[in-house]
């Protein structure tokens, strides 16, 4: 049985986040850190079953809620792509000072690209892994562009996404525009694992493509056949999580040795 810790660190903003570092029933072999999908949080189901299968193969895994999501402080209408990928380096910080740097680093979605605009700020990552995430930062303004209109002429605006209200500012949208990400992919300078599901009706896996072609080797791609953007079936959940700890296998420390079921 995994073990869960509660987290909580300064965001980049100064205001507090909040985190679970699910740790395996052993000693932890290595050390991962999960940046969940656009809103979602580090509750969400998809995030939270990946982390704890992830920590069957010996991995504790940090995931935590960015600024005005979940549990985490801060209002989510101040938070930009920038804050956020401030906010992952400032996760692994904790992880440095308090338990180990981090080896690994996911992101599902949005948090996929996040993360790879923060890994060049994390020297100690060995290999990255992203799940269903845009090539392009500025794809996530498709799930409002019935409000872009507003959010432009009057600099804010409250939109509905998954259920919940949100209010997305003019400088939020501006700050996703501003990103120069096909030229991070380019100097990424790490592993890449590119899981994108070709049945995605949210975000197209032509992204999966582009990153790819981005990216310089070692570079994979994992077909993610018959699962949904936002992974709802918990099988598609733990063979994610298979599928990226025997990938990473060779990058980390020499001790991490998965079984596969």
């Amino acid at each position: 049985m995994s073990r869960h810790q509660a987290v909580t660190f300064t965001g980049s903003g100064g205001e507090t986040l909040s985190g679970v570092l699910d740790l395996p029933p052993k000693a932890p072999e290595a050390y991962a850190l999960f940046a969940h999908c656009f809103t979602g949080g580090k509750d969400y189901q998809a995030t939270r079953r990946v982390s704890r299968a992830l920590t069957d193969r010996g991995l504790a895994v940090l995931r935590f809620d960015f600024t005005g999501i979940g549990d985490s402080g801060g209002d989510f209408a101040h938070a930009t792509f920038t804050s956020n990928v401030a906010d992952i380096v400032r996760a692994a910080d904790h992880l440095r000072e308090h338990f180990a740097a981090p080896d690994l680093i996911i992101g599902h979605s949005l948090g996929g690209a996040a993360v790879l605009a923060a890994t060049a700020d994390i020297p100690e990552i060995k290999a990255v892994a992203t799940i269903g995430a845009p090539s392009d930062p500025a794809h996530v303004s498709h799930l409002f562009e019935h409000a872009v209109g507003d959010i432009e002429a009057t600099g804010e605006a409250e939109v509905e996404l998954a259920g919940r209200w949100f209010r997305i500012r003019r400088e939020f949208l501006e700050d996703l525009r501003e990103q120069r990400q096909a030229e991070r992919i380019a100097r990424l300078d790490r592993p890449l694992l590119v899981l994108h599901s070709p049945d995605d009706e949210i975000v197209d896996i032509g992204n999966a493509a582009a990153i790819y072609g981005a990216a310089r080797h070692p570079k994979s791609f994992i077909s993610l056949d018959g699962a949904d953007h936002l992974l709802t079936s918990p099988v598609q959940a733990k063979r994610v999580a298979q599928l990226i700890a025997a990938w990473a296998d060779p990058y980390l420390p020499e001790s991490f040795t998965p079984e596969i079921d």
